[in-house]
């Protein structure tokens, strides 16, 4: 089968796109998403999306990790928004669904902002921090990331009890300045550290203003890898985050044609 795919990134987590509002790719299979996204025998990503239609929406985002599991993606909606302007759908403002549910979006130039859901709860062990932003996060506070290698780390903990069978992303987050903090992450799915992860930068950015004990309106600025990124919410109670977006360029890098 000739695919004609679309390559788009946002802060260096990069995905490969397929225009799928007709159904032509219902079919594609687990095994070609991962050949797809090997980055030496494939188009190289993070991840993959259909963009889908969905009754009642603007369009579905169809999200698969590099290793074919499911799950929501910050960054992955972002660029899908992106896309889906491309193929003429009006992202001023839309309304699309993911695995975790409605989502609202909103494209102002180069930079989509992202409605993301509520998070109402969390956990913590001993100083680190547990939640789930569309995809479960554990959070480690270092005053030195360079103290810890992120793979290592990550592995350690996506591969220990009781994370083993379903996995966890993992973030190490270095406070840099009063609403400014840098984030690396290893992503399971992937299995390996991403330049950005969208839903782990959320997490982080809920898990400080736990660990600072902020109310109210929160903002952050985030430095990743691959550029930075902006996560704004409401922290209405001491578990309860609302009106949470996440904001950052989305930008399509190439397209092409392969045989799968």
């Amino acid at each position: 089968m000739k695919l004609q795919f679309f390559k788009y990134q946002g802060t260096g987590n990069d995905f490969v796109m397929l225009d799928n509002l007709d159904g032509r790719f219902d079919d594609i299979t687990i095994s070609q998403i991962r050949s797809l996204c090997d980055r030496r025998f494939g188009v190289g990503a993070d991840g993959l999306i259909r963009l889908n239609s969905k009754q009642g929406f603007d369009f579905e985002v169809d999200y698969f990790n590099a290793d074919g599991s499911k799950s929501f993606c910050g960054n992955g909606a972002r660029c899908s928004v992106a896309f889906a302007e491309t193929l003429g759908i009006d992202v001023s403002e839309t309304t699309f669904y993911a695995i975790d549910g409605e989502h609202k979006a909103w494209k102002r130039n180069e930079l989509v902002s992202l409605e993301m859901k509520d998070v109402n709860s969390l956990e913590t062990i001993q100083e680190d921090v547990i939640l789930n932003t569309g995809s479960p996060h554990y959070i480690h506070f270092e005053v030195d990331s360079e103290k810890l290698d992120i793979v290592s780390f990550g592995r350690s903990i996506r591969y220990s009890e009781p994370y083993l069978k379903e996995g966890i992303n993992v973030n190490l987050v270095s406070v840099i300045s009063a609403g400014t903090f840098s984030v690396q992450t290893y992503e399971r799915g992937v299995e390996d550290e991403t330049l950005s992860c969208g839903t782990g930068v959320t997490a982080s950015a809920l898990a400080t203003a736990f660990k600072e004990k902020r109310f109210g309106q929160c903002a952050y600025d985030v430095q990743v890898k691959g550029g930075q990124l902006r996560v704004e919410f409401n922290r209405t109670d001491e578990f309860r985050f609302e009106g949470i977006r996440l904001i950052g360029p989305a930008e399509f890098v190439f397209k092409g044609s392969i045989d799968v």
